[in-house]
């Protein structure tokens, strides 16, 4: 292993991640990136305004379906292919080094956007809170720096604390979901409670793409799973039974809790309600079924689960750099761990300056922190997450059908190619239905593409082009960290 002397880090650390997580410390590493709380209170009510209304709910169920037979292939190749770097290893994997950087590269988009849309949300949410309770009237980005400061402190330490401090905080939010959803079922909700959310004609009404961009958002960060690999107790085991248990767990609880959201209001009138403000949607249901007291403890947590959320991202982001460091991509100091917490200090303290760059800048831009940020962002971060786990199926299908090493059918190819199917068709949805969530439409409300759709779908474009550039410039300039991209023999 190659020795660091670099500040922090005694010569003698190692750039190999070390740990001992076992399959719930990972679950809750990962569950905590879909943020529980952050998705019903934040991400639902606006599926429900912006999407397809009613149905929503049936969406998360939909994309549960899609990306557990996504899940299956990336389990399998977890037991085969013993690294840590998830999109970016799998994809080099089976479809070559410079797919495989172009992969990195897309990933790394798409992480770092859904951070900082949470950022931006989390930033809204305290500027509310402290309002209302009569505190002073601060701009929501200087909230915002200020929960980058305390993530890039935790992140700069050592896993264990990050995961225990998730942990409790995913406890309390679910918690508090649930004992919504059961006040809603014992009092038969505003107008009874009944499937209407799983009606084929409430799941195509409105615009059904947006939504599934919403109910897809919600699951990014499960596939995380394989990024812990060198952190995992017994990782051939936990990594894929984490995954599948995320993945579950998630789509379980999402279904349930949207459409207690819904039966909470009745099914003609949650559209209204959520028009009315969707951002204190969730806190007005609260006040409703659990009185002041679930108001207040939700409000809390809602800023608890965003910051839940992104911890946890900040975890995947650095980790994500620390294998790309490893593998020549980034620069050497990047894949530096640090020899007291054994973090991937370097990398936190990169991920920690992107997004305080980032939020400066939208700040500067004066962007809505929740319809802007939030909404654009979380946009492109589901539309990169789709296409990228499309491509990883495919070269889930290719390694093994070369390799031979799995002859398993339906893990290897069959559960991998449906998934492909359900994400290519799920990421089509989303570009056709891209305007509306940007406010593109014309005076009869039809979605036009216009400069602000097109510039954030280019993103989608740009970044793998760049992967692709910078792996022919290293073949081309550094054979030998070419050869080293992602530790495989395809090219």
């Amino acid at each position: 292993m190659t020795q660091l002397e670099s500040p922090g880090v005694e010569a003698s650390a190692k750039r190999t991640l070390h740990g001992s997580l076992g399959v719930t410390a990972i679950v809750f590493m990962v569950v905590a990136a879909a943020s529980p709380l952050t998705v019903v209170g934040g991400a639902a009510p606006l599926g429900i305004l912006l999407g397809n209304g009613v149905g929503f709910p049936a969406l998360y169920a939909i994309s549960a379906v899609i990306l557990l037979l996504f899940a299956v292939g990336l389990a399998a190749m977890t037991r085969h292919v013993p690294k840590p770097g998830a999109f970016f290893t799998y994809v080099g994997y089976g479809l070559g080094r410079s797919t495989g950087l172009a992969a990195a590269w897309i990933a790394m988009l798409a992480y770092t956007t859904i951070q900082v849309s949470v950022y931006g949300y989390v930033g809204y949410i305290m500027s509310v809170t402290v309002t209302s309770l009569g505190g002073p009237d601060v701009a929501w980005w200087l909230y915002s720096l200020a929960t980058i400061a305390l993530v890039g402190v935790l992140g700069f330490r050592h896993i264990d604390l990050s995961s225990k401090v998730l942990g409790v905080l995913l406890i309390a939010e679910v918690g508090i979901v649930l004992l919504m959803v059961a006040a809603v079922m014992i009092s038969g909700g505003a107008q009874g409670l009944s499937l209407a959310p799983f009606e084929p004609a409430q799941i195509v009404s409105g615009s059904p793409g947006v939504g599934l961009m919403f109910a897809i958002a919600a699951f990014i960060g499960f596939e995380a799973t394989a990024i812990f690999r060198d952190e995992a107790k017994e990782p051939h085991r936990t990594i894929p039974r984490a995954t599948y248990a995320a993945v579950i767990g998630i789509g379980v609880f999402y279904t349930l809790a949207s459409w207690g959201l819904v039966m909470a209001w009745g099914p003609d009138h949650i559209l209204d309600e959520a028009a009315a403000d969707p951002g204190t949607l969730i806190l007005r249901t609260m006040s409703a079924y659990l009185g002041v007291a679930g108001e207040v403890t939700v409000n809390v947590l809602l800023i608890t689960s965003m910051f839940a959320c992104v911890l946890s991202f900040h975890n995947v982001i650095t980790r994500y750099q620390h294998s790309m460091s490893n593998a020549g991509v980034l620069p050497e100091k990047v894949g530096a761990v640090h020899a007291r917490h054994l973090s991937p200090h370097i990398s936190s303290i990169v991920q920690t300056v992107t997004a305080a760059v980032l939020i400066a800048v939208f700040a500067l831009f004066q962007l809505d922190p929740v319809l802007q940020v939030f909404t654009w962002f979380a946009g492109v971060a589901t539309l990169a997450i789709a296409i990228l786990m499309a491509v990883t199926s495919v070269a889930v299908i290719v390694y093994f059908l070369r390799t031979k090493k799995d002859r398993r059918i339906w893990n290897t190819v069959l559960a991998p190619a449906l998934g492909f199917l359900g994400l290519i068709v799920s990421a089509v949805l989303i570009v056709a239905y891209f305007p509306i969530m940007v406010g593109d439409v014309d005076a009869a409300g039809t979605p036009v593409f216009g400069t602000v759709s097109w510039l954030l779908i280019a993103l989608v474009v740009v970044f793998p082009v760049i992967g692709y550039l910078q792996a022919r410039w290293i073949r081309a300039r550094r054979p030998a960290a070419y050869a080293k991209l992602t530790d495989t023999i395809a090219g």
